[in-house]
Formats: C-alpha cells, structure tokens, sequence
C-alpha cells in the first residue's frame, strides 16, 4: 500500500509538468492552478489504487479540465494581469497569438493538441488517455490544427508542421 509520504514526492515532482500543461489548457495562472489543485487532491483519495501515477495524473487533469468547461459557471474570466511570461525563443506576440487560437477551440479539442504538440504524446497514447478511439483522435488533431490555421493565418505556417 502506497503511503501519503509517496504522494507528496510525486505531488512535488510533478506539479510544474502539470502546471505548464494546466496553463496551456485554461490559457490563465488561477484557473491552472485550481485545475492542478484539484487533479492532485482527486488523486490523493484514489493514491493507494494508483499504478501508473503519471498516466493517472495527465488523464485526471484533462478529464478534470474537459468536465470544467462543459459547466456554465466557467465563465469567470480574471483580467486584471496577464499571465507571467517565461524568458523563452521565438516570438512572444505569436506565442500569445497561439494561446488565444487556442482558447477558441473545444476543449476536448484543445486537450487533444495540447497532448500531442506539448506533451509529445501518441495518438494511441492521448485516446488512451481520453478513453477514446485512435482513429478519433486523429480526426480531432486534424480538424483542430485546420480551426488554428484558419485563426492564425499566415502565422500558422511558422507554428503548426503540416
């Protein structure tokens, strides 16, 4: 049996994969945070039934953020900062530009993409993740990837690989 000690290295080991995947699906910190939040105290109740805990996580967290969306109160929006830009390469206007595309998907379809391209994951991989079908999954890559091209306009030639 798998004790609370084992949690907490996993939850510290873990939580800024998370985050970053987090953020990437809500495109906002508080939101992140609560989704990540949330995930790991799901997890906690379930711990000693765990046997893949990075598997569990990834799929808790974008189940979690899936089942969020669908709910009407997602509406709240905090705007009073943006959120904290990290020092990185490339162009941080288009980066945002790719947030913003991004938050213009279904979210089903958001977390697909974010699976895929951030996370680097199969396409067997994500439906497993998902608890859908490869063949389905595939087809949501490529109707999102089209949905952001369509957004982004010549800018997604330097974003998206076709």
């Amino acid at each position: 049996m798998k004790g609370i000690a084992e949690f907490e290295e996993f939850a510290r080991a873990r939580v800024g994969p998370l985050y970053r995947t987090a953020w990437l699906l809500c495109g906002d910190r508080h939101h992140a945070e609560d989704l990540v939040q949330d995930t790991l105290a799901n997890m906690v109740k379930a711990w000693g039934r765990i046997e893949a805990p990075e598997a569990y996580a990834r799929t808790a967290l974008v189940r979690t953020f899936v089942s969020q969306r669908r709910r009407r109160s997602w509406t709240e929006r905090p705007t009073a900062e943006l959120p904290e830009r990290v020092a990185a390469a490339g162009d941080p206007d288009l980066r945002m530009a790719l947030q913003g595309a991004l938050g213009e998907l279904a979210p089903l379809d958001r977390a697909v993409l974010v699976l895929r391209y951030f996370e680097d994951r199969s396409v067997e991989q994500v439906a497993l993740d998902l608890g859908k079908k490869p063949s389905a999954i595939t087809t949501r890559t490529a109707r999102a990837l089209e949905r952001l091209r369509t957004v982004l306009g010549d800018d997604a030639r330097q974003l998206i690989a076709q």
